[in-house]
């Protein structure tokens, strides 16, 4: 059966990052269609769960589509939601394929479609290569919003900049809801003048409160990932070239790119996530007891198992557990903090991405 337009719209108000970014969010399921007067054939995204699967672009399919079609400037998209059937093709995390994306386009190995070429260039420089990357969220709930405080622009503080954020996105950590005595991990700095609202957490504790002690801790080892994938990147920026030494006498318990479907969390031991780079394997990140990897359903972290392989300790244990139980309960969050986690999500694998370029650099390694 046809589906129904779910929104449409022009390529100069939204680009086709922003698009990507927006459908992840919302979860939307569909096909995205973009046409210009100066293509003569329709470019097609096939999107499940807010990832994209599959492309086509005149004779290019599947990832080289994509890249291709962020060189649309000018012309207009509609997303029409309707069940997909196609085979998943494309195994990159949404944010991978956004940056990589942006990058090939700034490195001109995108062709631009748009009325002036120069002007088109000029404007598609969205994200320089090593520059940071912009991310946006959702529309807001203001149910959940109590106050709004704003903040003015100051000069950029700190040593390394990992994430720019923007409208939508949050700040913070979810585990402060769960954990009195959370500190914060990185500063935040205000570039031009920026209106936050305040959330309620008095609400959103109780709300996480009624939720199943695996859930909680699934939510907890989300915030830890970040947690380490930001401290691997200030690692790589001082100089650390001995990284991928946290992996020997490690064995690989899942592939990166394997189709793995099962979910586990650690009873005993520990593994390492780490991401098969031109410059060789970087540990993103150390699991341990309670904490979960696998086929996550609803959420793209950027890791395991398209994206990340997974290391084992010669001690690990570990327990099966059913990923629909867990969908189950995520599917009953309000809106405010599935996106909480959808954000976060989305700052696990940008940050992934940075501190393995970053990897490259430190060690030599040109990207492809």
């Amino acid at each position: 059966m046809a589906g129904n337009v779910a929104f449409a719209g022009n390529l100069s108000f939204l680009n086709l990052g922003e698009l990507m970014q927006l459908l992840g969010t919302n979860g939307g399921t569909g096909t995205l269609c973009i046409s210009s007067s100066y293509a003569s054939q329709t470019g097609v995204i096939y999107i499940e769960n807010g990832n994209p699967i599959d492309a086509a672009n005149g004779a290019k399919t599947g990832i080289d589509a994509l890249y291709s079609l962020f060189g649309w400037i000018d012309g207009q998209f509609e997303f029409i939601q309707e069940d997909i059937t196609r085979q998943k093709v494309i195994t990159q995390s949404r944010m991978e394929i956004i940056l990589d994306g942006l990058r090939l386009l700034d490195e001109g190995q995108v062709e631009i479609l748009g009325p002036a070429a120069a002007e088109a260039e000029a404007e598609a420089t969205v994200a320089k290569s090593g520059s940071i990357p912009l991310i946006k969220g959702p529309l807001v709930d203001y149910s959940y919003v109590v106050d709004e405080e704003g903040f003015y622009d100051e000069t950029p503080g700190g040593t390394l900049k990992v994430l720019r954020i923007g409208d939508g996105a949050f700040l913070g950590s979810i585990t402060a809801l769960l954990k009195s005595d959370h500190v914060r991990s990185a500063t935040v700095t205000a570039v031009g003048n920026v209106q936050l609202g305040m959330l309620d957490s008095q609400l959103m504790t109780s709300e996480l409160a009624s939720l199943s002690i695996d859930y909680r801790g699934f939510v907890s080892g989300l915030d830890e990932r970040l947690n380490q994938a930001t401290n691997l990147a200030v690692d790589i920026y001082a100089g650390e070239k001995k990284i991928a030494e946290l992996l020997k006498g490690k064995k690989i318990l899942i592939k990166q790119g394997q189709d793995e479907k099962r979910l586990f969390r650690v009873r005993s031991g520990h593994a390492y996530i780490a991401r098969e780079t031109d410059a060789g394997v970087v540990p993103i990140a150390r699991l341990q007891e309670g904490d979960y990897f696998g086929h996550i359903p609803f959420l793209d972290l950027g890791h395991e198992p398209y994206s990340a392989s997974i290391f084992a300790s010669a001690d690990l244990k570990l327990s099966s557990m059913d990923p629909q139980e867990l969908q189950e309960e995520h599917d009953k969050l309000s809106s405010t903090l599935k996106n909480i986690l959808t954000h976060l999500s989305t700052s696990i694998s940008v940050t992934t991405l940075i501190a393995c370029d970053s990897y490259k650099k430190v060690v030599g390694v040109k990207s492809k």
